[in-house]
């Protein structure tokens, strides 16, 4: 095993759960990183060693927590911060950086946050199940993306059951009762005009009280997420078939390309058309 392991996992067509970077780090004395802020949730468990997280709270103030083997710290979308290897006894650690649908839920449920980042054990032997699962995709780049992602999946089982913090999510029923209906009722209608008030509607609340619910199910409002859905959605017909960028951005509820590529590039930061030349797949020949 060298010094570092550092993958991309460049498959965007996973959106409940997906992957995005992960890796394995023997650290120098003294090693840092940031002050950094990223766009998904990065967890790093530590296997030895100690150092020092800086991470600011949900109020703005940066806060030092000091992390050692057998503990994790969780890094949050839009974060700024700054962690530290230990000059004596520097860090030995495995990342995953993830998000999706599904990536505020199970964050939550294990009890971390901005204000609570730092993971402790409860249980040491689904811990180190969760460890094993860690390194076992940090060293498996070459295996398939749905091999890749049931590992992915078999990680965040062991780190919501081993996390000291973990709470049950039953408590939130009625919640998560809405929560899946406007997902459904998003998957089902996203290629047509649909609206806010269409999807609170659909689960029988004023659009207020579902925007709220909704918000601090998911981590993004209504507007955001059918935003965020559409273009994924359109990214997979972009790499995926030749459809002009008109017929994609109508097959997902823009039938004005002007509004289409505006909303892509928002989420994208480029052009379709750009963003297909970069990654589009070309499909196999027939014989």
């Amino acid at each position: 095993m060298s010094d570092l392991l550092f993958s991309v996992f460049t498959n965007e067509n996973f959106v409940d759960l997906g992957l995005y970077q992960y890796g394995w780090e023997r650290c120098d004395p003294s090693h840092s990183f940031g002050p950094a802020v990223r766009n998904h949730y990065l967890f790093h468990y530590v296997i030895s060693g100690t150092g020092i997280l800086y991470a600011d709270n949900s109020g703005g103030e940066t806060v030092t927590y000091r992390i050692k083997s057998g503990q994790g710290f969780m890094l949050f979308p839009h974060q700024i911060n700054t962690y530290v290897a230990d000059n004596a006894l520097p860090w030995e650690y495995v990342w995953l950086e993830f998000d999706g649908l599904r990536a505020r839920e199970v964050v939550d449920l294990a009890g971390l946050s901005v204000n609570s980042p730092v993971y402790h054990a409860a249980n040491g032997d689904l811990r180190n199940e969760m460890k094993n699962e860690m390194l076992y995709i940090a060293n498996h780049s070459d295996q398939s993306v749905f091999h890749l992602i049931g590992h992915l999946y078999l990680f965040l089982d062991y780190f919501l059951r081993s996390s000291s913090s973990f709470r049950s999510s039953h408590d939130s029923g009625v919640r998560d009762f809405y929560i899946k209906e406007a997902l459904s009722f998003i998957e089902q209608n996203f290629q047509y005009e649909i609206s806010v008030e269409d999807i609170a509607a659909s689960c029988g609340l004023n659009r207020s009280y579902f925007g709220k619910i909704f918000r601090a199910a998911v981590g993004r409002s209504p507007q955001e997420f059918l935003i965020h859905y559409r273009m994924t959605k359109a990214a997979e017909l972009l790499k995926l078939t030749s459809l002009s960028v008109a017929d994609i951005g109508n097959a997902v509820g823009y039938p004005n390309q002007l509004h289409f590529s505006r909303a892509f590039k928002g989420v994208y930061q480029q052009s379709p058309r750009n963003w297909r030349k970069e990654n589009w797949i070309q499909p196999p020949s027939r014989r």
